[in-house]
Parts: structure tokens; sequence; C-alpha cells
């Protein structure tokens, strides 16, 4: 019964999917009020059931329906009841149900700000923007119909289930996919905006400014997401590294640079004018490459710990319909391109040189990880062997473009519109400097094993934060007030964040301690300043696996500093995975995890040993980073109603 429900409510929705891409779009164009709101009606039945949908989905797995493929190979009777809840989006076809659901939410947030009387979007600009997201999810959504349906069932049903991949079996992996989704599928809003815009042919500052919060929005999800699964590949794979340029992890990361470089270039085009066109062109590729990445993962072509199919047929789907999304874009683009103007001008120093600089290096980033990402994938495809790019190529590439980015950011935000001089900028940050240089010399002074990385990133991270603060300060005194407008509290938070960022970054990439040794019950090893002490393993029982767990006494000049339990677990499907054991620290994380047995009779383990410096600055820098980009978001400027003149005929 829960599957023909489930069948019966995606079918509704996606036939409220086409009354939302069709009524809307007539109606703007002959100006019908009720066509146009048809497209807000059938955005709220289209939520209404989608989420049916994921409900039925949800209590499938609550109640172990087993007569429901997707549950059946991705659930069991021993499956803990947290981990049910997070199985509905740990496979393929139900993480593609959510990814529309997340759509459908960003829809309906769309339908009903621009529904209240005070909202600043015109109604034909709103139906168009609500047509495209149901265009959209049409496409995804016969999608899932066809291709990928939770709801299949098997008879006769298994008396038991297979498992939930163990990867997924953690409580990171609740959190980290909706937020992540959140992100990736938020873009979608700013790509309605700008399509919308060019649909009308008023390609103005308006649309812009109405599309701000909502990029900033879907830009800190995202960066919180990828955040979080950052932090779960540290604490969950066993490795000790937080990133390691994994082409899912590319995947994610290549949308976040292109939302970056949009969020600039739309402070641009709604104070100056300025970047219509390159705006435009933004808003589509940061969608397109979320596009990419739900194909890259979902079409078998990547092997990977966050893959979620291997089905090529998928794969076509979603390529064709990247194709159609991509392709009519920039077929629109191209049509109405003549009618655009360039906006004000400015001289060759000014914030708006600074800025393009900051696009320009951005999107060279993004296309330098998205060759890496690709390129092995094209070299197979024309027989030309197998190729890996790893992070030797991806480290050093990046690296060096972020040095001139992180140079020029505190000069961005003292420049000035449409003209400014360099030697007035320089003076202001002439204290910020010499702080920050004063701060990389003592870091080569107290910290152990600091070499010239470790510094240049100590300073560019000070200067990153003081530049910040000081110009917070010289703003708040020259204006004789308490509070900085939103937007500018947005921009040094951010800002400050890349610099707590690129510290701990820095930190752990240059001074991080590592062994690997085998060790016996009463084995113990000094590491710099820590010893630690094995003091034997026992056998566990979970709730659905089993596990040899072992005991670590960790000491600093004889003082107990903490006892860790590293553990290594073997699950049903017969997996093992490694559960390490941390000591978490603001200036260092200690991290011990168990390899293979080497002698069971001896209870000798092959073990890995970590001190991780400052590791947890690379996530609060990504907290400030959010927090900034909705501080941002509530700036007074994106509810005003007052137009501005068009950029186009």
């Amino acid at each position: 019964m829960i599957g023909e429900l489930g069948q019966l409510a995606l079918i509704l929705a996606t036939l409220l999917a086409i009354a939302q891409t069709v009524f809307p779009l007539i109606g703007a164009w002959l100006n019908n009020n009720a066509y146009m709101q048809v497209g807000h009606s059938a955005a709220y039945g289209q939520f209404v059931f989608v989420a049916i949908a994921f409900a039925l989905l949800t209590w499938a797995f609550i109640t172990q329906d087993f007569s429901i493929s997707y549950v059946a190979n991705n659930s069991n009777l021993h499956l803990p009841m947290l981990y049910r809840f997070s199985a509905v989006w740990g496979a393929h076809e139900g993480s593609l149900l959510f990814w529309v659901l997340i759509l459908s939410l960003w829809t309906i947030l769309v339908a009903i700000t621009s529904a209240r009387k005070n909202s600043v979007l015109p109604k034909e600009f709103s139906a168009r923007v609500l047509a495209v997201l149901g265009f959209i999810s049409l496409g995804f959504l016969l999608f899932v119909v066809f291709t990928s349906n939770p709801f299949t069932r098997i008879l006769p049903a298994p008396m038991d289930g297979a498992d939930l991949n163990p990867l997924l079996q953690d409580p990171g992996l609740i959190i980290h996919p909706p937020m992540l989704y959140m992100g990736y599928v938020g873009f979608a809003v700013a790509f309605a905006f700008a399509i919308a815009a060019l649909i009308g042919g008023k390609m103005d500052r308006d649309w812009v400014r109405w599309s701000r919060p909502w990029t900033q929005l879907a830009w800190a999800f995202l960066t919180f997401g990828i955040a979080l699964g950052s932090w779960w590949a540290y604490y969950e794979l066993g490795w000790g590294g937080w990133w390691f340029w994994d082409p899912v992890e590319n995947a994610s990361f290549m949308p976040w640079i292109a939302g970056t470089a949009l969020l600039h270039a739309q402070a641009v085009t709604e104070k100056r004018g300025a970047f219509i066109g390159w705006t435009l062109l933004l808003s589509i590729t940061a969608f397109s490459l979320s596009l990419l990445g739900t194909f890259l993962v979902r079409s078998g072509v990547l092997t990977s710990v966050h893959a979620f199919a291997s089905d090529p047929t998928r794969g076509v789907y979603i390529l064709a319909f990247l194709g159609v999304v991509i392709g009519g874009s920039l077929v629109l683009y191209a049509l109405r391109a003549p009618k655009m103007t360039r906006g004000g001008g400015f001289s060759w120093f000014s914030r708006e040189t600074l800025i393009l600089i900051n696009n320009l290096i951005l999107i060279v980033a993004m296309a330098m990880v998205l060759l890496g990402t690709l390129y092995p994938l094209i070299a197979d495809a024309f027989g030309l062997g197998k190729i890996s790019v790893g992070p030797p190529y991806f480290g050093l590439m990046f690296g060096l473009l972020m040095i001139p980015l992180v140079l020029i950011m505190p000069l961005g935000a003292y420049g000035r519109w449409k003209q400014d001089k360099l030697s007035r900028v320089s003076r202001q940050l002439l204290l910020p400097l010499l702080i920050s240089a004063a701060i990389a010399g003592l870091s080569a002074w107290f910290i152990d094993n600091a070499n010239l990385r470790t510094i240049a990133g100590v300073f560019a991270g000070s200067w990153l934060i003081f530049g910040s603060l000081a110009y917070a300060i010289q703003r708040s005194m020259k204006q004789r007030r308490k509070w900085l407008p939103a937007g500018e509290v947005a921009m040094v938070i951010a800002h400050i964040g890349v610099g707590i960022f690129l510290i701990g970054v820095s930190m752990v990439e240059t001074t991080s301690i590592e062994k690997h040794i085998p060790m016996s019950p009463g084995d113990s090893f000094q590491l710099a300043e820590y010893k630690f002490e094995f003091t034997g393993s026992e056998h566990i029982e979970g709730p659905n696996y089993s596990a040899d767990r072992g005991t670590f006494i960790v000491t600093k000049n004889g003082q107990a500093v903490t006892t860790l339990y590293p553990e290594k677990r073997s699950y049903r499907r017969g997996q093992v995975m490694t559960e390490a054991a941390l000591d978490p620290g603001l200036t260092r994380d200690l991290y011990v995890s168990l390899g293979d047995q080497i002698d069971a009779e001896n209870q000798r383990w092959a073990v890995r040993i970590y001190k991780k410096p400052f590791i947890r600055w690379i996530w609060l820098g990504t907290l400030f980073m959010t927090f900034g980009a909705l501080v941002g978001m509530t700036d007074r400027r994106f509810r005003r109603k007052n137009t501005d003149k068009a950029v186009s005929a």
C-alpha cells in the first residue's frame, strides 16, 4: 500500500510541475493574473505531494517494509532507529527524492515571499521564476518516476533486508546531506531569477538585488554542508585527513567556487550596474555545476566513498537534462546579449576592478578543479589509459591561485567604487600589515616544525583577520554609528572566517605529526609531548555490528590527558570499518585509529597516531563564513521596492 500511494503522489507532483511550468509563462506573457496564480497553487500542491511521498518512504523504513526494494537494500531488522531516518536518503533513489523535496521547499519559499502584499517582486517576474523552478522540478520528477523510483516493489518480500552502507551509519551523515542539498539546490533559485530576467528582457539591477539574499542563503548552506562533509571524513574514514580532492568532493566544491564569485559580482551589479552579463553567466554556471555534480555522483563514472549509483542509463538522463538546461540557458543568454549595456565605468584601481580580479581568479580556480576532475574520465573514454589526478596537482595549483586572491581581499573592502588611489588604501592597511608580519614572525619562533609554508599561511590568515577588523573599526568611527550595515558586517565576518580557515589549513598541513606503528598491550609511544600507552583490546557487540575496541591512555609529562577507544567494526555485509578516537582541542587534536590486526594471539595491531595542530580552526573558519552569509541576507536594501533603470532595450 505504501508503494502504490508513494508512486501516486509522485505522479500527481509531476502533473503539477507541468502546470507550474506552463501556466505562469502564459500568464506573464498575456498579463493574466489567474494564469500566473496557477504557478503559486501548483508549487504548493507539488510540495505537498512530494512531502507525502517522502513521508511514506520514511514510514516504510521505520516500519521495515521490505516489500519495497529500496528499503530491503538499505536497511535491516537490526538497524538502529536513528539511522532508519538517514537511510531514506542514504542511496540513489531516496537521495534523489530528497533532492526533489528540497527543490520544492525552495520553490514554495519563493512562492510565499512573492505572494506577500509587501513583496518586492513584480507578479510577472515571480511567475517566470516559478515557471523555471517548475521546469527543473519536472525534469527531476520524471527522472525519479521513470528511472529511479524508490517505491518499486519486490514480491514476495524478504524476511530481512541487507544493510545501510556502514559509512553512512554515523550522526554526521544525518546532517551533512540535507545541508549540502540545501546549498546545491538553492542555486536553482539564483538560476531561476537570472533566466526570468532573460526571458522578460529586463536585465537590470533589481533582479540582482532580489536574488542576492537567496544566493547568500544557498551559499551559506553549501559552505556548512561542505564543512560537515570534511569533518565527517576526518573522524570517520580513519586516515586523519580533512580534504582529499576526491572527485565527488570536487563536485560540491566547484559550485561553491562559482557561487562565491557570483556573490561578489552581484554586489557590483547591484551597486554600480556593472557586470550585468557576467552576473547572469555566473548564475547559470553555479547551478549548472550543481547539476554536473549530480551527474558525477549518480552516473557511475566515478568511484568514490561519496558516490551513490553505478547505472549508466541514469547518467545518460542527467547528462541529457544537463545539456537542455545549460544549452537552453546559453542560447537565451546569447539572444539577449546584444541588448545588454556595460553599466557604470570604473578606473584601473577601484573596488570594481578588485572584485573583477577576484572573480577571474575564482573562475580560473574552478576551471582548474573541473579539468582535474574530468580529465581522467575523458582520457579513459578516448582510450588514453587510466590517469589519476590527485592532491599534488590540486594542492599546488589551487594554492598558487589563492595567493594573489588572499593578498587583494583586504584591498577590496577598503577600495572605493568607481575610482580610488592605491596609495590611500595602502596607508589604511599599513597597521594590519605590520601586525600580520609580526604574528607570522612569532609563529616561526614559537611553533614547532614551522616552515616557510606555515609562516606564509599564518601571515595570510592574519592579514585577512586584522585587515577586516581594522576596516570595521574605521568604518564605525567614520559613520559615528554603533553598527555597520548588515552587508558590511557580513563581509567582515566572512573574511575573518577565511583568515581563520587559512591559519588552520597552513598549521595542520605543515606541522601535523603522524606515526604508523605496530603495538601490543603494554607498548607505549611518544608523539611530540604526548605519550600513548596501548593497554589492550576487547571484543564488543553493537546493535548491528561486532567490533574490537582498543584502549589508549594518553599522558603529558606524567599527567593524564585522556583515554581513547578506537574501534575496528565488522558489519553484516562483511564491510570492515575504522572508528577513530579523538581528543579534540582548540589548538590541537589527538587522533588514534586501529588498522589491521597483525598478530591475533598477542593482540598486536597496526596503529595510526596523529597530532593535528589547529585543525579545528578549519571548521571554525567555515562557521564564520556561513554566519557572515546569513547576516548579509538580512540587509534592508534587499527589501526595497523601487526599480532601477533597465540595462536593456
